[in-house]
């Protein structure tokens, strides 16, 4: 896992994407997610799965939690990645109960991404 420099949140490439397209702060992205609770290795949302569609977020400027937000600047188009999120990165103290997120809850996310307007 690599470290993201001043954030606790670690990456790990699975596939690599094309190199001419990365995600920038302030660019829309499109992408598939799934995210499980590391602590319960429970999933708890995924683009993929039935009735789901692909998420779009603007990168990098505190539209999604702070762990994700930070680690997909730099992915590249078609990228698969891993985001090792602890909680204060994520849901924090409080989890997200609404979506099975234990309060300290750390997530694993799998990140795809899709298209970059």
């Amino acid at each position: 896992m690599n470290p993201i420099p001043g954030y606790k949140t670690t990456t790990r490439t699975i596939t690599p994407g094309d190199a001419s397209q990365e995600v920038k702060k302030g660019q829309t992205v499109t992408v598939h997610a799934t995210g499980i609770v590391q602590n319960t290795g429970k999933q708890f949302w995924s683009t993929k799965d039935a009735g789901q569609s692909p998420f779009t977020y603007q990168a990098g400027v505190g539209k999604v939690i702070t762990g994700w937000d930070q680690g997909c600047l730099g992915m590249k188009l078609g990228e698969v990645r891993q985001l090792i999120i602890p909680a204060d990165e994520g849901y924090g103290a409080n989890g997200f109960p609404a979506w099975g997120i234990p309060p300290g809850g750390i997530l694993d996310f799998t990140i795809e991404v899709l298209k970059i307007h």
